[in-house]
């Protein structure tokens, strides 16, 4: 499905903007070590209503937990829920606009192949599109998915 025939332009446009700003931005940071799309926007199923969803993994989880300075650089807009969901923790923000953005902030051991893990598994299998993957953890995340 083409996001394109789901979406209007203008919200293909937001949600493409918004992908390439986090990943020009965690490029450009050394303790990022893996941004992975999934959800609807891997998938090119997303809907007007959807979400972006965006795993990252670092090695200074507290860093994005504790402080919203890197939020705020990046323009998500208003931090509308923090949630644990086991290993990840989610960080959604509301955009002007309404569009939300979900981090799952991570370590790097989230993306672990020995073995995978069963939610990362599903997160992974229903669809996944890596961003950024310096060292090629979520390459071999996927391989073993």
């Amino acid at each position: 499905m083409n996001l394109r025939t789901v979406l209007s332009p203008e919200r293909v446009a937001e949600i493409n903007a918004v992908i390439d700003q986090i990943t020009r931005w965690a490029r450009d940071r050394e303790d990022i070590v893996g941004l992975l799309l999934v959800g609807s926007c891997a998938r090119n199923a997303a809907r007007q209503d959807s979400d972006v969803d965006v795993v990252l993994l670092t090695t200074e989880e507290s860093q994005y937990l504790l402080e919203d300075a890197w939020a705020v650089e990046l323009g998500l807009g208003e931090l509308i829920r923090t949630q644990s969901w086991g290993p990840v923790t989610e960080r959604r923000y509301a955009t002007a606009s309404g569009l939300e953005v979900e981090l799952g902030i991570s370590s790097p051991t989230w993306a672990k192949t020995d073995p995978v893990d069963s939610g990362t598994h599903r997160v992974v299998t229903d669809g996944a599109r890596v961003l950024h993957d310096p060292a090629g953890i979520l390459a071999n995340l996927l391989a073993a998915c």
